[in-house]
């Protein structure tokens, strides 16, 4: 059997930390089984169904290089197709036409609360002889099976069943002609040849229905994995106020996809006491039995070590690529004015924890420096300071070799001829450099900023600290 998972978010917001989870562990467990994964845009709701949520989905997706073999799909594309199941379901007798009105529905309701029941449809429209007009407006109602269980057994909460009784005959087209959620995704899987779906146990209720509907259809009925919720730091439903739950915010914040994957692949699943994941290593001993039952906890420290882990061990380029994309992003459009970000990134990785850090000390190495760090200046700026910049100046147009170790020794020498520790060399220039007192070796920083580029900053320094 081909295992087939998708991924079929409704795009009313932004792709959030809970649907990046339900994505990755639905992509991990078709690559485990070289299997097929679909990408889905369940898009029925019109009123709330946006193109922003959708580009940012698909950017989502992206960026976490979780790609697709099919897809993306539209459910508002496939809406001949839903019609065409109707009109059979119409035919066959597993569905019918409700012309019950709004106030009829209200009423029966209050009765029905008000008698301690639970509010469900009373089936009146299914025997009814009535003769309707073409033009009066209908819904279409599937036929629920009144007897008997409907039960599963789903990977993660194990068997499941739900009384038939306490189903209603629920919508499955509007008074509109347009096709519901619960209906639209019992097609979907069905055309589309899913074998599992994973998604968050939130849809446990909504599976009893579909799984009548699969039954209905004569379609087969997947395999089901529901998974549990993730929880804030404070042990409360992941929400917006616990900070950046989008996954693009991640990326805005300074986060690797090779960090949030990983932090991801934890929340809910486990490999031993293992921490760190590959993308090759996830694919490799992903299950879906290896999925816990509890809810998950999300714990910002521990994406925070992850994602400094990633940016000391991952190969530069790999990381280069994002700086770029974070330098782009605070305005230094122009990286060929400025070193290779590999070395930037060589530099840095072990300095700072996020790539937005990173971009914001690396733009000196791109864009002139103008001011400089008052608390820097008022530290390292003393008498004799200028005097060095001016001896550090004409040693380094002297030195034929602009690399970090020349220069460093080059800076050791005028020290001990100043009588000076290198401190008072070496902060000086890192002020002249990048505008602050701290920057990685200062032979090191002078190569990122460059000869020409460097020299000129000192005699800027000068001319600024001597006024």
């Amino acid at each position: 059997m081909l295992v087939k998972t998708r991924f079929a978010p409704s795009p009313t917001g932004f792709l959030h930390v809970g649907g990046a989870r339900t994505a990755l562990f639905s992509w991990l467990y078709a690559r485990h089984c070289n299997g097929q994964f679909v990408m889905r845009i369940e898009d029925t709701d019109r009123e709330r169904s946006t193109q922003p949520a959708i580009d940012a989905i698909i950017d989502s997706m992206n960026w976490l290089n979780l790609y697709w073999d099919e897809g993306p799909y539209y459910q508002t594309r496939r809406f001949d197709r839903y019609r065409e199941v109707i009109a059979q379901m119409l035919k066959d007798g597993t569905a019918y036409k409700c012309y019950c009105s709004k106030e009829r529905l209200e009423k029966l309701r209050e009765e029905q609360m008000k008698n301690g029941e639970k509010p469900r449809y009373d089936g009146h429209c299914l025997h009814d002889t009535t003769e309707h007009s073409p033009d009066e407006p209908y819904v279409v109602r599937f036929k629920n099976p009144k007897d008997g269980v409907v039960a599963f057994d789903d990977v993660v909460k194990g068997h499941i069943e739900f009384q038939n009784s306490e189903l209603d005959d629920f919508i499955i087209q509007r008074s509109d002609g347009t096709p519901t959620y619960n209906f639209c995704v019992v097609v979907d899987d069905w055309d589309m040849g899913i074998t599992h779906v994973i998604r968050g146990d939130d849809h446990v209720n909504n599976t009893p229905r579909q799984i009548n509907l699969y039954k209905a259809l004569g379609a087969p009925v997947p395999t089901f994995c529901h998974l549990a919720m993730i929880l804030g730091d404070d042990g409360t439903k992941l929400s917006k106020r616990h900070g950046a739950v989008s996954v693009m915010q991640y990326r805005e914040d300074g986060y690797l996809p090779e960090a949030l994957l990983n932090y991801l692949v934890r929340l809910g699943w486990s490999h031993g006491d293992q921490e760190i994941f590959s993308v090759k290593e996830m694919i490799e001993l992903f299950t879906l039995d290896a999925i816990t039952k509890s809810a998950s906890g999300f714990n910002t420290k521990k994406l925070d070590w992850l994602n400094a882990h990633y940016m000391k061990t991952l190969p530069a380029k790999t990381v280069a690529a994002e700086l770029v994309w974070h330098l782009n992003r605070i305005g230094v459009t122009s990286v060929e004015n400025g070193p290779d970000p590999e070395l930037v990134v060589k530099a840095y990785a072990e300095r700072t924890h996020t790539l937005k850090e990173m971009a914001q000390k690396a733009r000196c190495y791109y864009e002139d420096v103008t001011e400089y760090d008052a608390a820097g200046v008022k530290k390292w700026i003393k008498d004799g300071s200028v005097e060095i910049l001016k001896d550090a100046l004409e040693t380094l147009k002297s030195l034929d070799n602009w690399e970090a170790l020349p220069i460093d020794k080059a800076l050791e020498e005028l020290a001990s001829r100043h009588e000076v520790g290198m401190g008072k060399v070496g902060q000086p220039l890192r002020l002249a450099m990048t505008g602050t007192a701290m920057s990685p070796g200062i032979g090191e920083t002078m190569v990122l900023v460059g000869r020409d580029r460097a020299l000129s900053r000192i005699e800027r320094a000068i001319e600024a600290f001597s006024a």
